[in-house]
């Protein structure tokens, strides 16, 4: 199992937030955030062509013979990225564990898959109440690659945000790290006749393989 839990993403970006780090200039923030989304853009383009590329075919022709359930694994597909990479620290409880993200996982997870995120989920407990961390997850868009009676393979693009509060009190400020692209292959199952996420991977484009000779 890949799992999204880790401090990978957040610790190349994440300045301590105590106050000792000057956030960037007012009158520089404007250029930097047209910059970011023109990125984002770019980058929701070249995953979209990913997808079609990678799922079109296969896709097209699990529209033919599962369509309700194409539609339902790719919802799944979708709920899934979200639920798993969307957590702040108003989830947090007194004994630092975030009950509420913990359930919101499980509901669309197999009890395989459960029991690894359960071995995870402090990574992300732990980062949100250091840290103060809030992350997003934004889908762009999803395929599917394979499906049959019980089991499909299901393609997901988009970004995670990340942001982090700097300060205290009247004087806080939010600071937003600049999206971060992802593309997961998420492993769907029937069990007792509901679809459910077994697992997921990263993935790389073919563009990214054939440039930095990296194994899809």
């Amino acid at each position: 199992m890949s799992t999204m839990l880790d401090t990978s993403h957040a610790d190349t970006r994440l300045e301590p937030h105590d106050g000792a780090t000057v956030p960037p200039p007012r009158r520089r923030w404007r250029p930097i955030a047209a910059a970011v989304l023109a990125l984002v853009a770019v980058a929701a383009a070249g995953m979209l062509a990913w997808l079609l590329a990678t799922g079109g075919p296969a896709s097209s022709a699990g529209s033919v013979t599962h369509p309700d359930e194409r539609e339902d694994v790719m919802s799944l597909g979708d709920q899934f990225v979200k639920r798993l990479g969307s957590y702040s620290p108003d989830m947090l409880d007194d004994s630092g564990q975030m009950a509420a993200y913990r359930e919101q996982v499980r509901e669309v997870i197999t009890p395989k898959f459960a029991a690894d995120f359960d071995k995870e989920v402090a990574t992300a407990e732990q980062l949100v109440a250091q840290g103060g961390i809030t992350r997003t997850a934004d889908v762009f868009a999803t395929a599917v690659s394979t499906i049959d009676d019980d089991s499909a393979r299901v393609l997901v693009a988009g970004a995670f945000t990340d942001s982090y509060a700097q300060g205290k009190g009247e004087d806080a400020e939010t600071v937003n790290q600049e999206p971060l692209p992802f593309r997961f292959t998420v492993d769907v199952v029937m069990i007792d006749g509901e679809w459910l996420v077994d697992d997921f991977s990263p993935v790389s484009s073919p563009a990214d393989a054939q440039g930095g000779g990296e194994d899809e």
